[in-house]
């Protein structure tokens, strides 16, 4: 029920990577700068292994801080939330 969580910890894309290896590195980028993270894989993209593209999300109220260290501005990244489906 995505309604039920609460809107600081509810999860926001941060980026899309083209791989699982450079959701890797986002993630390793962020954990430096100690901001969790999570990627999942894109709908529509292939299956196999560590191809196609994921999304990497992370806390909303991280969201400005890890848009900034990744150099991101809010049109680059992705929007979707995690808690409503997207």
């Amino acid at each position: 029920m995505a309604e039920d969580i609460p809107e600081e910890t509810a999860l926001q894309v941060v980026a899309t990577a083209g791989s699982e290896p450079e959701a890797d590195v986002i993630r390793q980028r962020l954990e430096s700068a100690g901001i969790s993270s999570v990627a999942q894989r894109t709908i529509g993209g292939p299956e196999w292994g560590a191809s196609g593209s994921r999304y990497v999300y992370v806390r909303a109220h991280d969201l400005e801080r890890a848009r900034d260290l990744l150099g991101l501005t809010g049109t680059e990244s992705d929007s979707g939330d995690l808690s409503s489906g997207r």
